[in-house]
This record gives C-alpha cells, structure tokens and sequence, in this order.
C-alpha cells in the first residue's frame, strides 16, 4: 500500500484538488482512483505530477505496510534515525553474517562503520572484510526496499551483486559478481550443484516455493536450505541466503531470525543434516528469531 500524504500536502500549498490533475495534466479519474485506495502509480504518471506540482516524486508517496517490522524499518532508515531497530538490525545481523564467513572485524568496528562511515580497525584486517561490510549494509537496505515483492533470481542476483562488486573476487575472471558460478564447488565435503543446474534448480525451488498460499518460518528455514543446498554463487552464499530469508520473513510478516556466530556450529550441523534431520537447523533459526524478538522487546516495539 502507499501513502500520498505528500501529494495532499503539495496539491494543498498550490490550491488545487485531485480533480484538477485530470483536466491539468491529462492524467484519467482511474488514476485519481488509484490514489484514493492508495495503489501505486506508474513511474511516469509520479513524475508527471511531480513535475507539474515542481517537486520530487519521492516527495509525494512512499510505501505503507500492514508489517509494523517492515514499516518501522523503512520509517527509521528514511529518517536516518540512530538507535532503533534499522540501526540496531543492520550492526547486528552485518557482523553476525559477517563473522560466521570468517570476517576478522569486531561487532564494535562493524557499529563504528556503520554509525561514522569511518575506518579505525588496527593492522591485519583484509579490506575486503571492511568492503563487505559496508555491502553488506546496502544489501539490507536492498532488502527492506524489496521486502514485499515476490522472490525472484533476479532479486537474488542483485544481493549477490551488491556483497561482491568491488572486492578481490571481482578480479577474478571466473568469478560471476551477480550471476550464477561457472565452477563447480563444495561445503564441508559435499557436492552441491553442478553450475549447468543451478539454473533450472533455482527456477524450481522459487516456483514451488511462490506458489504457497501462506508460508510460515519453517517454510522460510526449508527454503533457506534447499537454497545453500544448491549453492548457486562461487562464493557469499550464506550471506545472500541469510538475507534471503530476511527477506521473506519482512515479505510475509513474520518475525526474522538473526544467526548469531556463536551458534554457527549448530547452524552449520543443521545445514549439514538438513535432508536427513531437520530439527537442528529449524531450532537454531528459531532460536535466532528468539534473538529478534530480545531485540524488539528492548526497543519496546510490540510483536505478536
């Protein structure tokens, strides 16, 4: 849904009703409609008006969700608002995703990028560690922006896009920054899919995964690990498929889940096990939600 809080505000500073729009700038009474229900309008159409009423399109609507998480996170990352739940998830889970890929950076200096844009992290710190980090942060921005709309390769390839441009393994001129790996690969002695199936696997697990009529955490944890399954980029896989799920929990309201590095064992044995016991990855997820919900409550933001 969006709100045209700004487009009334505009149209009231200049005197003019919605009704003038139609014979001013030609836009139809369907258009005006949509406005009424707060549907969203066509690119072109937001910056006709924008530029009759001589303002910005982004000044005239912004989206509003049903999902108090997902608002509160748009609301507070417009804003650019310190201290709440946009700043606290994205030090929280950057250093966390970070960390269990064997990042060196500390949940302090993750904060201190973060919070300064600033760089004080000693000797020793790959840059590609203090790179990702900071992808890492638009990535979740990536996210929140995206929440709503259906999972898609092409969502899934920019988050893989926007970890990995810039960093040594762009170089590489096998590495595929944004697009599915050309070589073959393994985790922790297992075989995941061979480069020439990554398509058609991905194309089959979103199908079937975006034709639910409703889905829970556990079909967000189950979609988690056919995803890590399939293991589709040479490399930052956990990354995007922990996004991934953030994702689809904000997309689906339900409450995400924060894998902290001191669980990763249990979260790398539940991945391992997945197809044969389940149980272990489900519990160290939900224990991560467990995490977000701690979080939530020191914020004070209700939740169900």
């Amino acid at each position: 849904m969006v709100s045209y809080d700004g487009l009334y505000e505009q149209l009231q500073k200049k005197g003019i009703t919605k009704t003038d729009l139609t014979s001013e700038i030609g836009i139809s009474s369907r258009t005006i409609a949509k406005i009424a229900k707060g549907e969203k309008l066509s690119r072109r159409t937001m910056q006709k008006i924008a530029d009759y009423l001589g303002c910005e399109a982004g000044d005239l609507c912004r989206e509003k969700s049903d999902n108090t998480i997902l608002q509160i996170l748009r609301d507070e990352k417009e804003a650019k608002i310190s201290g709440g739940l946009y700043h606290e998830l994205q030090v929280r889970m950057t250093y966390n995703s970070n960390h269990i890929e064997g990042s060196k950076l500390t949940e302090d200096q993750t904060r201190l990028i973060f919070e300064t844009n600033t760089i004080d992290v000693g000797d020793g710190v790959p840059v590609d560690d203090i790179l990702e980090t900071v992808h890492h942060f638009r990535a979740i921005d990536y996210v929140i922006d995206t929440a709503e709309e259906e999972l898609s390769e092409e969502i899934i390839k920019h988050l893989h896009y926007i970890l990995k441009h810039d960093t040594k393994d762009s170089t590489l001129s096998w590495f595929a920054v944004g697009d599915y790996k050309r070589r073959a690969n393994m985790v922790g002695g297992r075989e995941t899919a061979k480069p020439k199936d990554v398509p058609k696997r991905m194309k089959a697990l979103l199908r079937d995964y975006n034709a639910r009529d409703t889905v829970t955490v556990n079909d967000v944890i189950a979609l988690h690990a056919e995803f890590e399954y399939i293991h589709p980029f040479q490399d930052g896989n956990g990354r995007v498929g922990r996004l991934v799920a953030l994702k689809e929990c904000l997309r689906h309201n339900i409450i995400p889940f924060i894998i902290e590095d001191s669980k990763k064992n249990f979260y790398y044995r539940g991945l391992s096990e997945w197809r044969s016991e389940k149980g272990w990855l489900t519990d160290t997820c939900l224990d991560g939600q467990d995490t977000f919900i701690r979080l939530l409550d020191m914020l004070d933001i209700p939740h169900e």
